[in-house]
C-alpha cells in the first residue's frame, strides 16, 4: 500500500523546507533507513531517510523548491500502484487547510480616513504682485509658504481654477538655476536580487519578533584582559589543546551563571523559566547567516574541553552538518565579533533566552592602575537583556562576577 512521505519538521523553528538534493528518482527501489533526500532547514542542510520499503512513485517537491512542513514530499509504494486517489486526497486536504488559515487571519478592510481640508475648500486668498499678476491660494497654503520662505509665483496650483492648496506647498521642490560645477559621466544602474534562504527567513522572523516584542535594555562593562592574556599564553604553551579567548569567555559566563541563576532564564508563555542546567549557545557566522550551536553543561567543563567542542561545532556549522540537537536547549547565548576588529556592539536576544552577551575585541589602551596611567589590554562586554525576565540590578551583578573571572582566570581553574 502506498504511503505519503511528508515534509519533516527538522528543527523547532522550521516552517518550510527546501529540497537540496534527491538521492532517488521516480521508479527507484528504496529501503527503510536508506537516504532519500537532503532537506535544507532554517538552520542546516540535513539528510532525510525513508521510513518505508518500496518504490519511489511520486516526487512532490522538485530539487531547489520549497514546501511547508507536513506537505507532500514524496509517495512510496508498490511498483505500478495507482496513487491518483491518494494524491488527490492529500491535495484536497492541503487546500482545505489553506482556506481555514485564510479565514483565521482575515481582517475587515479598514475604512479610509479622509483628512479634512474645509478651510482650503471654502476660502481663497488673492495675492497680487507688482506686475499686476494675481495668484489664488488657500489661507493655509499661504501661511505655510511664508513660513518656508517659498515664492508662490514658483508654485503650480492644482486646486480649482489653478488655486494653490496645501498639498502644492508640501510637494514643491525648488529649482536651482545654478550651473552644475562638473558633469559626471553617465553610468548604468544595476543590481542583483537573491531570494531569502530558509536560514535567513528564520533569522528575520525570529529576531524581528524578539526586537519588537521583548523590551531590550543593555548593560556595558570593560574588562582588563592582562591576566587572561598571560594565562592563555601559559596554557597554550603547555597543553595539547590550544584555547582561544572565546573559550575563556564561555567558561567565565558558565561559572558566573552558576552564581547568578536569575540570568540563566527563558521567557516562556508569560512565565520565567529558571534553568538549573547551563547550556551556552555560541553564535557562528555561516554563508547564509547565523547559527547558534550549544555547548551543554558548560560549567562542568574545562577550557580545553570547551575549546575542542567549539572547534567541532564551528566545523560542523561551516559544512552544514549541524544536527537539530546541536542547536537546541541553549539557556544563554554569546556573540563574539572581536576577531573582526569590532570593539563594541549590542545583540538582539535570541528567544526564548533572557540574555545574550556581546563580546568585542581586545584593544591595547591606557588604563589607570594604582593611581598611575599604564598600558593595558581592555575588552568591552555588552549584555542585552529581556526586561520581562531580567532586571538591571540582576544583570549588573552578573557582569561584575563575569568581570572578576576574566580578570582573575585562576578562579576558573581552582
Amino acid at each position: 500500500m502506498a504511503e505519503i512521505v511528508r515534509m519533516p519538521k527538522l528543527s523547532d523553528t522550521m516552517v518550510e523546507g527546501v529540497v537540496a538534493e534527491w538521492h532517488k528518482k521516480v521508479g527507484d527501489a528504496i529501503s527503510e533507513g536508506e537516504l532519500l533526500a537532503e532537506i535544507e532547514t532554517d538552520k542546516a542542510t540535513m539528510e532525510f531517510e525513508s521510513f518505508y520499503d518500496g518504490v519511489l512513485l511520486h516526487i512532490g517537491v522538485e530539487k531547489g523548491a520549497g514546501a511547508p512542513v507536513n506537505s507532500v514530499l514524496a509517495i512510496i509504494g508498490n511498483k505500478g500502484e495507482d496513487i491518483k486517489v491518494l494524491l488527490s486526497d492529500a491535495t484536497n486536504e492541503a487546500s482545505t487547510a489553506e482556506v481555514k488559515e485564510e479565514k483565521a487571519v482575515s481582517v475587515p478592510t479598514p475604512t479610509p480616513v479622509v483628512e479634512s481640508a474645509k478651510t482650503e475648500v471654502v476660502e481663497t486668498v488673492t495675492v497680487e504682485h507688482s506686475d499686476g499678476s494675481r495668484i489664488f491660494v488657500s489661507p493655509l497654503a499661504k501661511k505655510i509658504a511664508e513660513e518656508r520662505n517659498i515664492n508662490l509665483s514658483m508654485v503650480k496650483g492644482t486646486g480649482d481654477n489653478g488655486r494653490i492648496v496645501k498639498r502644492d506647498i508640501d510637494n514643491y521642490v525648488p529649482v536651482s538655476n545654478a550651473a552644475p560645477i562638473f558633469s559626471a559621466p553617465a553610468g548604468t544602474e544595476s543590481y542583483t536580487e537573491e531570494p531569502f534562504s530558509q536560514m535567513r527567513k528564520a533569522i528575520a522572523r525570529t529576531l524581528s519578533a524578539s526586537k519588537y516584542e521583548a523590551p531590550h535594555f543593555y548593560l556595558k562593562m570593560e574588562v582588563n584582559m592582562d591576566n587572561a592574556i598571560a594565562a592563555r599564553k601559559t596554557i597554550n604553551a603547555k597543553g595539547d589543546v590550544k584555547i582561544s579567548f572565546n573559550d575563556m569567555v564561555v567558561k567565565a559566563v558558565a561559572n558566573a551563571l552558576r552564581k547568578h541563576p536569575k540570568v540563566n532564564v527563558d521567557y516562556v508563555n508569560d512565565t520565567i523559566r529558571y534553568n538549573n542546567h547551563i547550556h551556552i549557545g555560541v553564535a557562528v557566522a555561516v554563508p547564509d547567516g547565523l547559527v547558534v550551536p550549544v555547548i551543554k553543561f558548560a560549567d562542568s567543563k574545562g577550557f580545553s574541553q570547551i575549546g575542542a567542542e567549539v572547534k567541532e561545532m564551528v566545523i560542523k556549522a561551516k559544512t552544514k552538518k549541524l544536527a537539530p540537537q546541536d542547536m537546541q536547549g541553549g539557556t544563554f547565548a554569546i556573540s563574539n565579533l572581536g576577531m573582526y576588529g569590532i570593539e563594541d556592539f549590542t545583540s538582539i536576544v535570541n528567544p526564548p533566552n533572557g540574555c545574550i552577551l556581546s563580546v568585542g575585541g581586545i584593544k591595547e589602551t591606557p588604563i589607570v592602575k594604582n593611581g598611575e596611567i599604564v598600558p593595558g589590554n581592555v575588552m568591552k562586554l555588552s549584555l542585552s537583556c529581556d526586561h520581562r525576565v531580567v532586571d538591571g540590578a540582576t544583570g549588573s551583578e552578573f557582569l561584575q562576577t563575569l568581570k572578576a573571572y576574566l580578570e582573575n582566570p585562576v578562579m576558573m581553574i581552582v
